[in-house]
């Protein structure tokens, strides 16, 4: 069978064959933790889920308008209001089916065959397939655990070529939960734009951060850049809503009316009843998210107090999302060679499932979701840390 050029170089994830094992384990009875799972554990918020309800009832299940109804893009542009102090318009925002589906048209927007895309590494795990897809070619800028997982002007420019066209930030970072201060943030912005590089800055974690950090956004150089910057967010994190496939672009109305009508020729509207519960949800209260904010924050500390009693591992302090990345390249001998090894491991000795670093561009590493149970979570990292120690010889 023939198969179109733009699959080829996809690769399969490198979680399949753990996946499969952990459902072995499970089919013989044996309870496996997963820690794997990137989104949060917590209930859609009451508010949302009833305004879904009514939509339903309201027979508001027609099709809608492709870059999304017009009263949840003015919503939108009143949620960076809120939260950053910068007005948006809704002709520069397009509501998609979540963010990846943001993201994949960004990149088929912006992108020409053999554009380069620089990508801060770790990254999570989608960004260079769909800049592949949109024939461009990642170029990773490595930022280990030494450096706390993020990345300056000066590392960037190392890796900048004739070829660069775009640099794609994630704060908070999934898969680290590195965030970057607004100052932080502006520096490297005024490196891409001071380059004639385009920024697509992927806020979809931006209200899980902790205190005493702060959330950062990209949106008021947005507003003072739009030819050079867009912005990406969504609901699925914030409110609890991953499978509702609600998430948006703020970027230039030419840019953002060009991928409407592309939009409008692939999905066309997303789901009407989807867009009238993430209207709710940035229109109504905001406690729920204080509320899941401050369970991960509770969860993170937790993690890492265990973590710490682990022999040769090495993770720095996240300031956001709700992940650990580990490095525990220390144990690589003997029958864990890597990252990948290591998981299987853990999965086959401390029944708890993870993500190898691999996954991620960073083999040193294995990610951990703490949206879960906090006594859920302090079991698996014990029985973990046993594992270690057991390989480390103690």
């Amino acid at each position: 069978m023939r198969i179109a050029d733009r699959l080829q170089s996809l690769q399969p994830s490198l979680t399949i064959s753990l996946n499969a094992r952990a459902q072995e384990l499970r089919a013989r009875g044996i309870a496996v933790t997963s820690l794997a799972v990137g989104e949060p554990d917590f209930p859609t918020p009451a508010h949302i889920r009833e305004a879904a309800k009514k939509a339903i009832d309201d027979n508001f299940t027609r099709y809608t308008a492709a870059p999304g109804i017009p009263e949840l893009r003015k919503a939108v542009g009143g949620y960076f209001e809120q939260h950053y102090g910068t007005a948006v318009s809704p002709e520069s925002i397009i509501i998609s089916a979540g963010g990846k589906h943001a993201l994949y048209n960004f990149a088929q927007g912006i992108l020409n065959p053999g554009d380069e895309a620089l990508i801060p590494a770790p990254y999570w795990l989608s960004y260079p397939p769909i800049i592949e897809l949109a024939g461009g070619r990642p170029v990773t800028v490595p930022a280990g655990a030494d450096r706390g997982f993020k990345v300056t002007p000066d590392m960037l420019e190392a890796r900048r070529g004739p070829k660069t066209r775009l640099l794609l930030l994630n704060s908070p970072s999934n898969p680290t939960g590195a965030a970057y201060s607004q100052a932080e943030l502006d520096a490297l912005i005024d490196w891409a734009v001071s380059h004639k590089i385009f920024v697509l800055s992927d806020e979809i974690y931006d209200q899980l951060v902790f205190a005493p950090a702060k959330p950062a956004s990209a949106i008021g150089r947005m507003a003072e850049c739009p030819e050079m910057v867009a912005v990406l967010n969504g609901v699925s994190k914030t409110f609890a809503m991953t499978g509702w496939r609600v998430g948006w672009l703020a970027g230039h109305p030419a840019l953002i009316k060009k991928l409407s009508a592309m939009q409008g020729h692939s999905t066309s509207g997303i789901c009407s009843i989807s867009q009238k519960a993430a209207l709710a949800a940035l229109t109504g209260p905001l406690d729920c998210v204080a509320d899941m904010r401050g369970a991960f924050q509770r969860r993170r500390d937790a993690a890492l107090k265990i973590i710490s009693t682990w022999p040769s591992a090495v993770c720095p302090r996240p300031d956001g999302a709700f992940y650990l990345f580990v490095d525990v390249s220390r144990h690589y001998s003997g029958v864990v060679k890597n990252s990948t090894d290591m998981c299987a491991h853990l999965l086959d000795k401390a029944l708890v499932s993870l993500v190898p670093g691999a996954a991620f561009g960073d083999d040193n590493c294995i990610r951990l979701s703490y949206a879960v149970a906090d006594d859920v979570l302090e079991t698996a990292l014990s029985r973990v840390g046993e594992e270690l120690a057991k390989l480390n010889g103690k």
